[in-house]
C-alpha cells in the first residue's frame, strides 16, 4: 500500500497533519510509520483492499467458520473478560461473547485498552477473522460495534487499512474518510479526457472520494486502477527524461569491420546459437554509435550470456578501450575470470582480478597498471566502485547479475569514464510488465534458447519421509555411474540459531560418515576464504570429488557439466526465482538432470510451478503475480515502489498508457519532473 501523491497543482491547500482533529505529535509519528507525512499523503493513501460487510451469523455458525476463512460477525453479551501479561510490553485482551446458540472467545494482542472498552454483561457486536488458539476457535482482533456506533450495514463495502504502533486501521480509515469529504472535490484532473474514456477510469477526484468512500467494489475498483496511474506516470516521466539526456553522447564509438566480427566469433570453442548471434549483432550496433550504449541483456539459465558480455568485451579493447565486468559476489567474479581468462590471453588481453580478499599490496599493483591502462579488462566486486580504481580510459562496464545492484551503484562505476556503454546482465528474466515500468530507459535483448546437446531437468518436490530416504540411494547410484551431485542447505552452521533449518556444516558430517564418502565429498559457503573455496570448487569441477555440499552461494557462476543431481533442502525459505537459479546448476551436459526439492507445504505453490517448467520466462510472469510487482528486484533499486497499487496481472495496459502519454506529452512529463515524481513507502 503506497500513499500516491497528488501531482497536478504546485499550490497545497492542505495543511499539516497536525491541523486535523485529533491528531497530535504522537499521532502524527505514528502516520509517519506508514509513510503519511502530510494530510496530501493521508487523502492519497490507498487503502490496500475492500470488504463487502456480511450479515451477523449466530455463534454456533461462526465456531465451524474455517481458521483463516472471511469475515464474521457475530451479536450477543460479554460474559468474561480479563487481561493476561506476557512480560515486558506483551499483553493480551480475552472477552467471552454468548448468544444463546453458543459462546465465542474474542483476543487482542498488544492492545491493553480494550480492557477498558468493554464491561462484562454488555450487549456488543464482533467483527473480525476465526483463528485456531490452543483454547479453540477465536476471533482475532475483532472490530466492535455499539449502538451508538454500530458496524457497517450488512452489504456495504468499506476500504480496508494499516495500521501501526499506537494507531489502529480503524482509525486511520476514519481520517482518510474524513478529508476525503472535505478536499477530494477540489481536486483538479490533467489528463486528457480521451484517455479517461479510453481506460475507463474515473477523473481524479471521483477516484480519491470513491477509494476511501466506494459506494461498490466496481467504484473501488475503478478507482484504483486510477491512483495507481500516478507511479506509473512518474516513472515514465524520469525514464523519457533519462533517454532524452543520452540523445548526444559523446562515447568512444568501436571500430569494427566484418572481418574483425568473424574473428572475434572465431575465438570461443563453441558455435553461437542463433540467438547469441542476433544478440551479438545487437551490441556490435551499439557499439558503433557515439551514443553510449545503455542494454539489458536478459537470458535464462544456461543461455550464454557470459559469452556475449565477452564479445562485447573484446570489441571494446580492439578499439583501445578498457572494460570493467562487475558481479555482485566474489565466488561469481571468480568464476568469471578464470573461465574466461584463458580466451582472453589468446587474443593478447590483459585481464585482472580485483576483489576485496586481493592483498595490500598485490591491490596497489593491479591498480597502477589499471591507471596506466596496462590492464584492458578487470574483473571485480563492489570493490571497483573504491575512490582509489581509476581507469585510463573506460569504454564499457558489464555489470552482472544486475538486479543486486542499485542505479547509484551502477552510475558510479560509470561515472568513471566518459559516456561509458553499459550493459547489464541478468539470469531472471523480466517479466514485460515490469520491464516497461522500470526498464523502459534500455534497449532489452532477450536469450531463450540454450545451447544444442543438452538433456532434460525433471524437478520433484519430496512431501514424505520415505521420499528423502530414497533420494539417498538415488545418490549413489547417479555417484557410481560417474556423475555429479549438488546438496544445497539455506544456513551454513547450527550457531545461526534457525531451529529445524537445514544446515551445510552437518549435512558434510554426515555425508563424510555416509557411502556417499566414497566418491568424495566437499563443502563450500560464503565464509570460507577465497582461495580455500576457489580450490574445492576446481575439485569439484574436475571431477575429483562427487558430492558438494553448499550454501546458496553456488546460485550463480559455478558450471560443471558433469553434474546432474541438485538436492535443496529447506526449500521454502528461498523464493521462486532463486530455486530457479539453484536448479541451473544442473542440466548443463548432455545427460538427464534431476532437482529435488525438500520442503515444507506453505511453498507448494512454489514447487508445483517448479514442478511443471523449466522456462524461467514463465516463472517471471508467476513470480511476479504472486508477489506483486513492489517485491521484484530492481524495483526498489530504480526509486519506484509499486506495490499495492498496479497489479501485475490486470494492469498492463496502464503501464502501456503511461508510456505512451510520456512520450506523446511533453508538458505532462515535465509537469511530473516538476513534483519529484511519485514518493513511495512501505509500512
Amino acid at each position: 500500500m503506497s500513499p500516491v501523491p497528488e501531482q497536478t497543482r504546485p499550490e497545497d491547500p492542505l495543511g499539516p497533519l497536525t491541523d486535523l482533529p485529533g491528531i497530535g505529535p504522537a499521532r502524527a509519528r505514528a502516520l509517519g510509520r506508514l509513510g503519511v507525512g502530510s494530510q496530501r499523503d493521508l487523502l492519497f493513501l490507498l487503502p490496500g483492499g475492500v470488504r463487502a460487510w456480511p450479515a451477523p451469523t449466530p455463534v454456533l455458525e461462526a465456531l465451524e467458520s474455517p481458521a483463516g476463512g472471511g469475515l464474521v460477525r457475530v451479536r450477543g453479551r460479554i460474559v468474561s473478560l480479563r487481561r493476561v501479561r506476557f512480560g515486558g510490553r506483551r499483553s493480551m485482551v480475552r472477552a467471552t461473547l454468548e448468544d444463546g446458540s453458543g459462546r465465542l472467545d474474542a483476543v487482542w494482542f498488544n492492545q491493553p485498552w480494550r480492557a477498558e472498552q468493554l464491561a462484562q454483561g454488555e450487549e456488543v457486536e464482533l467483527a473480525g477473522c476465526v483463528v485456531e488458539t490452543r483454547s479453540g476457535p477465536a476471533l482475532s482482533t475483532p472490530r466492535i460495534g455499539r449502538r451508538d456506533r454500530p458496524l457497517p450495514a450488512p452489504g456495504s463495502v468499506e476500504p480496508a487499512y494499516p495500521g501501526t504502533e499506537g494507531l489502529s486501521g480503524e482509525s486511520v480509515g476514519r481520517l482518510c474518510r474524513d478529508l476525503a469529504e472535505r478536499h477530494a472535490d477540489g481536486l483538479a484532473e490533467h489528463l486528457p479526457d480521451a484517455l479517461l474514456t479510453e481506460l475507463d477510469l474515473p477523473a481524479l477526484p471521483s477516484a480519491v472520494r470513491s477509494a476511501h468512500l466506494p459506494t461498490s467494489l466496481g467504484a473501488f475498483e475503478a478507482a484504483r486502477r486510477r491512483l495507481a496511474l500516478e507511479p506509473l506516470l512518474a516513472v515514465q516521466a524520469r525514464i523519457h527524461e533519462r533517454r532524452a539526456g543520452r540523445g548526444g553522447g559523446r562515447a568512444r564509438a568501436a571500430r569494427v569491420s566484418d572481418e574483425l566480427d568473424a574473428e572475434l566469433l572465431a575465438r570461443f570453442p563453441f558455435i553461437l546459437t542463433r540467438g547469441q548471434r542476433r544478440v551479438a549483432r545487437e551490441l556490435r550496433r551499439d557499439l558503433q554509435r557515439r551514443v553510449p550504449m545503455q542494454r539489458l541483456l536478459q537470458g535464462d539459465v544456461g543461455t550464454g550470456k557470459t559469452a556475449l558480455a565477452l564479445y562485447a568485451a573484446m570489441l571494446v579493447v580492439e578499439s583501445d578501450g578498457q572494460v570493467a565486468i562487475m558481479a555482485p559476489t566474489e565466488l561469481l567474479v571468480e568464476q568469471h575470470f578464470y573461465g574466461s581468462r584463458a580466451l582472453m590471453a589468446g587474443a593478447g588481453i590483459e585481464v585482472e582480478l580485483l576483489t576485496g580478499s586481493i592483498p595490500r599490496d598485490e591491490r596497489a599493483y593491479q591498480l597502477e597498471r589499471l591507471a596506466r591502462g596496462e590492464l584492458q579488462v578487470v574483473f571485480g566486486t563492489h570493490v571497483l566502485f573504491s575512490g582509489d580504481v581509476r581507469f585510463a580510459r573506460l569504454d564499457l562496464v558489464v555489470v552482472d547479475e544486475q538486479q543486486r545492484f542499485g542505479v547509484d551503484q551502477r552510475s558510479a562505476l560509470a561515472g568513471k569514464g566518459d559516456d561509458v556503454h553499459l550493459l547489464l546482465l541478468t539470469a531472471t528474466p523480466i517479466p514485460r510488465t515490469l520491464a516497461l515500468t522500470v526498464y523502459g530507459d534500455l534497449e532489452v535483448s532477450t536469450l531463450r534458447e540454450a545451447p544444442p546437446g543438452r538433456g532434460s531437468i525433471a524437478t520433484r518436490w519430496l512431501r514424505e519421509r520415505g521420499d528423502v530416504k530414497a533420494v539417498s540411494r538415488f545418490l549413489a547410484e547417479r555417484l557410481e555411474a560417474g556423475e555429479q551431485v549438488y546438496w544445497v542447505c539455506p544456513r551454513i552452521g547450527r550457531t545461526e540459531g534457525v531451529r529445524g533449518t537445514a544446515a551445510a556444516v552437518r549435512r558434510y558430517e554426515q555425508a563424510l560418515e555416509s557411502e556417499l564418502a566414497t566418491y568424495g565429498v566437499e563443502l563450500v559457503h560464503g565464509r570460507m576464504p577465497a582461495e580455500e573455496r576457489a580450490q574445492r570448487l576446481e575439485r569439484f569441477r574436475r571431477g575429483e570429488v562427487g558430492m558438494l555440499v553448499a550454501t546458496t552461494v553456488i546460485e550463480v557462476g559455478v558450471d560443471v557439466p558433469n553434474a546432474t543431481v541438485m538436492v535443496i533442502e529447506n526449500a521454502e525459505r528461498l523464493g521462486l526465482a532463486q530455486l530457479h537459479q539453484l536448479r541451473g546448476r544442473v542440466g548443463r551436459g548432455a545427460a538427464d538432470s534431476h532437482c529435488f526439492l525438500i520442503g515444507d507445504a506453505q511453498a507448494g505453490e512454489r514447487f508445483r510451478l517448479l514442478e511443471g517448467t523449466v522456462d524461467g520466462f514463465e516463472l517471471a510472469e508467476a513470480d511476479l503475480a504472486l508477489r506483486g510487482m513492489g517485491d521484484l528486484a530492481g524495483v526498489r533499486q530504480s526509486g519506484a515502489n509499486l506495490e499495492g497499487l498496479a497489479d501485475a496481472e490486470r494492469d498492463v495496459d496502464l503501464v502501456i498508457a503511461a508510456r505512451d502519454l510520456m512520450k506523446a506529452h511533453p508538458e505532462l512529463r515535465a509537469r511530473y519532473l516538476a513534483r519529484g515524481g511519485a514518493r513511495s513507502r512501505t509500512p
